[in-house]
């Protein structure tokens, strides 16, 4: 499990004063990112030297409680499946050091495109080996 950490800013939240719900989908693609970062994995490298990116298939969100301007957050990225030319994620998101604090609760699929036509293809096998030993390379 990789977590990452991050705070609600004004900006994130509506007219109510709490988390505009899509806000949670940005959350969650950035934590992919860093994801991917400690992995020793940058998506601009994937697309210039493996011509490949990565994009949500699909989403299934369960909003559990809102989050609020000033909370400190805490997004985990769990792989779940690693196909061919997909990964299937869970994606909570919770109250930083309160993990019984459950924001939101999803499951994510990404598929692999070629970044030229945006078809699908394969994850490249370095890539696929990289992602499958799941070594964190960099601290969060």
């Amino acid at each position: 499990m990789f977590v990452w950490q991050t705070r609600v800013y004004y900006e994130d939240t509506d007219a109510g004063g709490v988390v505009y719900y899509a806000n949670y989908l940005k959350y969650m693609e950035r934590a992919r990112t860093e994801w991917l970062r400690a992995l020793g994995v940058e998506q601009d490298t994937l697309i210039k030297e493996l011509n490949v990116l990565f994009a949500v298939r699909s989403v299934n969100i369960e909003y559990k409680r809102p989050a609020r301007f000033n909370d400190s957050l805490e997004v985990s990225v769990i792989p779940q499946e690693l196909k061919p030319a997909s990964i299937s994620f869970k994606q909570d998101i919770t109250q930083e050091n309160f993990t019984d604090s459950l924001y939101t609760s999803s499951e994510v699929n990404v598929v692999c495109l070629n970044s030229n036509d945006f078809s699908p293809c394969a994850i490249p096998k370095t890539l696929h080996k990289t992602i499958k030993l799941g070594e964190i390379k960099n601290a969060n």
